[in-house]
């Protein structure tokens, strides 16, 4: 198993949280993506964030709420997703950029209509439903 670190914003407006959907894996999936060697994560976060989205937010604006593993949506056989996820509890009006084709907000409900669901989304939005935090 090769362990791949991530992070993942998590933004819920009217009790549906936003995704981001990718040129390259053809799928939506939490805005975010690796961490590059050296970075920590929320500057990994901050810096994802601006590239797929265009929206600048500071670490300090970031809220650790948990930890997801799961296989990595579109990698080889045996890549796990190690990804630390964040609250940004402001508004935002993101724009989608660089692989980032559309954002939607979800339900869980919502996504599991989807034809290609990310695993690591789906145990995302599991947890934040029973959170009470999405529909």
């Amino acid at each position: 198993m090769i362990q791949l670190p991530t992070v993942g914003l998590l933004v819920v407006q009217n009790r549906k949280l936003l995704l981001a959907y990718s040129r390259n894996k053809q799928c939506f999936y939490l805005p975010g993506g690796k961490i590059d060697k050296g970075e920590t994560a929320v500057a990994a976060l901050c810096r994802e964030i601006s590239e797929e989205m265009n929206v600048r937010i500071d670490e300090h604006e970031l809220k650790y709420h948990t930890h997801i593993t799961a296989p990595a949506y579109g990698e080889k056989q045996g890549i796990i997703m190690e990804q630390d996820c964040f609250f940004l509890h402001r508004s935002i009006t993101p724009k989608p950029s660089a692989e980032i084709v559309e954002l939607n907000y979800f339900s869980l409900k919502d996504y599991l209509t989807q034809t290609n669901r990310a695993p690591g989304a789906v145990m995302i939005l599991q947890q934040l439903q029973k959170e009470g935090l999405i529909d």
